[in-house]
């Protein structure tokens, strides 16, 4: 009888062992990091970018679509930069400690690129910096803004953004 129940004890434990080990072995899919839309993501220093993207009708203006979240305890003043026709176009906002700041939606600040040449479905080079931090160049999506849920987010003939190498007045962020 001791020998069954023995017996029956490591079988038990093969089988549970079995079942169990796949889990503590495989990797978890939740811990895996991707874009959940259609924009890309990157990191420099305490700021995350999260979900970039260009929303553009014609391919020579485009709406900024961004969040940047700040998990740092100290306000950074954030460089984003482009080019087009030739000249490097910086814009700069600052982000305050422990924040989100959201670019190119109804209310929010908006960086809008001029002049960039680019077809709705490229991939447009995007640079971000702050401070000292080595920065991130983004392959950002040119999507068509004129239809579906980005219909409102399109520029519709903004002022033509700052063409130099010093960056342009910080926006506020929002909270």
């Amino acid at each position: 009888m001791r020998t069954r129940i023995a017996a029956s004890a490591v079988l038990a434990i093969a089988i549970l062992s079995g079942t169990v080990g796949c889990g503590l072995l495989a990797p978890q899919a939740t811990t895996i990091q991707y874009d959940a839309s259609d924009g890309v993501s990157a990191q420099v220093g305490d700021v995350a970018i999260r979900n970039a993207i260009l929303l553009s009708e014609d391919g020579e203006l485009a709406n900024l679509l961004v969040t940047l979240v700040n998990t740092g305890d100290s306000a950074h003043n954030v460089h984003v930069q482009y080019e087009a026709g030739g000249e490097k176009v910086t814009h700069s906002l600052a982000v305050e400690p422990n924040s989100t700041v959201t670019l190119g939606t109804p209310g929010a600040p908006a960086i809008t690129l001029e002049g960039i040449d680019t077809e709705p479905g490229a991939l447009f080079p995007i640079y971000v910096q702050y401070g000292n931090e080595p920065g991130a160049e983004l392959l950002v999506p040119v999507l068509e803004g004129g239809t579906g849920p980005y219909s409102t987010l399109t520029p519709t003939g903004a002022p033509a953004p700052k063409r130099s190498a010093e960056p342009t007045p910080a926006a506020t962020p929002t909270h």
